[in-house]
């Protein structure tokens, strides 16, 4: 059995055991974590949702938090000796799923 969900303005495939890293939510490690943002159940039954699934949720455990890897911004504009360079690093919520109910 598996799900698609929407979580941070993306939609993820997800299975039971399955670790995933999404945008940051606000919770706690070792906490559990409710996706009700549920667009298809897929199985023996599938079910589609219009836009979401009524009744599905994905239950999964918050592993850790934590940011990734820095990325280099260098702006520049030609003949104007104008440059800047910064950096920033995304913040991001691994998840393990557990359950998916619906």
């Amino acid at each position: 059995m598996y799900a698609i969900i929407e979580t941070g303005g993306k939609q993820l495939r997800v299975e039971v055991g399955e670790k995933i890293y999404v945008e940051k939510i606000e919770a706690e490690v070792g906490s559990t974590v409710t996706l009700d943002k549920v667009l298809f159940v897929g199985g023996s039954a599938a079910k589609v949702g219009k836009p979401y699934v009524k009744g599905a949720t994905v239950t999964a455990k918050v592993e850790k938090q934590g940011k990734e890897k820095k990325i280099r911004v260098f702006k520049y504009k030609a003949k104007a000796n104008e440059h800047k360079t910064i950096g920033h690093r995304q913040p991001y919520t691994c998840l393990v799923i557990e359950a998916i109910n619906g």
